[in-house]
């Protein structure tokens, strides 16, 4: 009930507070969502298989918006941020999309 608590707070302040973000950060905040989104239907995923762990699940989100950062740092770094960013993306997006078939197959039994 508390991370549920947190969302919908985190929803409102969000939405009266309309935060702004630095023109420097702009690159990296699709990416960290993805990312984060990943981790979030994986460990739904986990759930419904009856395997969640906690301490899991938050190295997994704190690694994958990690990663998905450094490599568009690094892609910023060499010239083909965009590229990279690309590759992220559809990398994530597999996984992504992976997840909430595994899911629905386990909600549906289809």
């Amino acid at each position: 009930m508390i991370p549920a608590l947190g969302l919908v707070v985190g929803i409102v302040l969000g939405i009266l507070l309309q935060p702004t973000v630095p023109v420097w950060m702009q690159p990296y905040l699709p990416l960290a969502v993805v990312a984060a989104l990943d981790a979030v239907f994986g460990g739904l995923r986990a759930l419904l298989d009856g395997i969640f762990d906690d301490k899991v699940f938050v190295v997994s989100f704190l690694s994958n918006v990690f990663v998905a950062a450094f490599i568009v740092y690094l892609g910023d770094q060499l010239g083909v941020g965009s590229q990279l960013s690309t590759g992220v993306v559809v990398v994530l997006g597999i996984r992504i999309f992976s997840n909430v078939a595994a899911i629905r197959r386990h909600l549906f039994r289809a």
